[in-house]
């Protein structure tokens, strides 16, 4: 089955001959291979470009093994480079198995008949410090698993079917091609424990394997809930009598963060514009991943679908905090206290900015006021969103909050 990448194919092309290397980065079976080496390469053929100025390489492939060594990769590419004025394309894929792999693609791009893309599964040396390690000469694109909208343009039918599928086994796209539920469970069960754990492990030489383990259930369980280091050691403590030291734990996010795993939306004080340090939430990269982590449990809709809302909003190019909002209210007795508000997500994009609410449910007016009073305290006059489960029409309230249902919001671009 063929999905087409549009989105990442027309940012590959959109940087055809920039200067730049592409630096195709995201989790582990993604799709990066495919976006290259089939979207990518017949999109190259279509326009003219002859086989023999395409150099591609798998360097996670055992038989290209010795062209991890730098000066054997480089004499290869060299090799390969006709005698004619045409540019050639080099696309290597898990680049980051390379000795010095930086300075190998520094190297490639001091000739100017080489057009370079690379990929690799690591934030560490290819998304967090891509600037500052290929001084300035990196152009990132960021692969997600499929969105809900690549996901139904595959599976078609009906909506809600294919939205409960989504939300169960997730975005990556080898699911789409199993028949059955054991097949879809197992496969993600093998590939969270066999390749994403095990990877985590022997990058990062870790020895309390156990612990991560349970740090990455901890996260699975907790997704959009506010805490930080400290609460899980205290959880490690209370529950599990073991002590785990809030630095140790940093260490294994850290770790899970550069996998892509997860992502955290840091708390942002909307009034004081400031970031709040004590706390942060956590997203997993793919809902599949998420509930092979808990055994296909805890399967709780509302935490999903906050966590695929904030997916979406990344894969779209958005930044994404978590929203917190000081207010005063009248108690029972008359007197003022102060009172802090929760906005699920404050996204911004250059000078864009928009507040969202992520509401399974919303069936009574109480529910829509509890939803709506977060926002209604911002007084600022960018746009305010509530996405809810149910399935309404689009509608502005007099306040200016515009309510959205989950299924249209994820399958239109536009409607935020």
């Amino acid at each position: 089955m063929i999905i087409q990448r549009k989105k990442y194919l027309d940012m590959l092309i959109s940087g055809e001959g920039n200067g730049l290397v592409k630096i195709v980065t995201g989790i582990r079976r993604c799709g990066k291979s495919f976006l290259l080496f089939r979207l990518f390469h017949d999109y190259l053929i279509k326009k003219g470009v002859q086989e023999n100025h395409i150099i591609e390489l798998s360097l996670d492939d055992y038989r290209n093994k010795k062209l991890r060594n730098p000066n054997l990769l480089l004499d290869y590419i060299d090799s390969h480079i006709q005698n004619d004025a045409g540019v050639h394309y080099v696309i290597l894929d898990e680049v980051q198995l390379v000795d010095d792999f930086v300075e190998v693609v520094l190297s490639l791009m001091h000739n100017s008949k080489l057009d370079v893309y690379v990929s690799g599964s690591n934030s560490k040396f290819l998304s967090k410090d891509v600037v500052t390690e290929f001084r300035g000469r990196g152009d990132e694109i960021r692969v997600w698993p499929l969105s809900f909208a690549e996901f139904y343009s595959a599976v078609g039918g009906d909506k809600i079917s294919a939205w409960n599928e989504y939300y169960t086994y997730g975005g990556l796209p080898q699911i789409l091609e199993f028949d059955s539920e054991t097949k879809k469970i197992n496969y993600l069960k093998n590939l969270y424990e066999l390749t994403y754990l095990k990877d985590v492990i022997e990058r990062n030489h870790l020895r309390n394997t156990e612990g991560l383990v349970k740090v990455v259930q901890i996260l699975a369980s907790s997704i959009g809930s506010s805490t930080n280091p400290k609460r899980i050691s205290n959880t490690f403590q209370s529950v599990e009598n073991v002590t785990v030291t809030d630095k140790t734990i940093l260490s294994y996010i850290s770790c899970l963060q550069e996998a892509f795993l997860i992502e955290e939306a840091l708390r942002y004080d909307v009034k004081g514009r400031k970031y709040i340090g004590t706390e942060t939430k956590y997203y997993f990269a793919d809902m599949g991943l998420r509930a092979a982590v808990l055994n296909f449990r805890q399967q709780e809709e509302p935490h999903i679908m906050e966590n695929i809302i904030y997916n979406e909003l990344r894969l779209r190019g958005f930044n994404v905090d978590a929203g917190s909002v000081e207010t005063w209210t009248v108690n029972a007795d008359g007197k003022s206290m102060r009172q802090k508000l929760e906005v699920d997500f404050v996204v911004n994009k250059g000078a864009e900015k928009i507040y969202i609410q992520s509401a399974f449910k919303m069936p009574v007016e109480e529910k829509k006021q509890q939803e709506e009073k977060p926002l209604l305290c911002i007084t600022d006059s960018f746009k305010k969103i509530i996405i809810v489960g149910d399935n309404i029409k689009r509608k502005i309230d007099e306040n200016g909050i515009i309510t959205v249902s989950l299924i249209d919001f994820l399958l239109d671009d536009d409607i935020i």
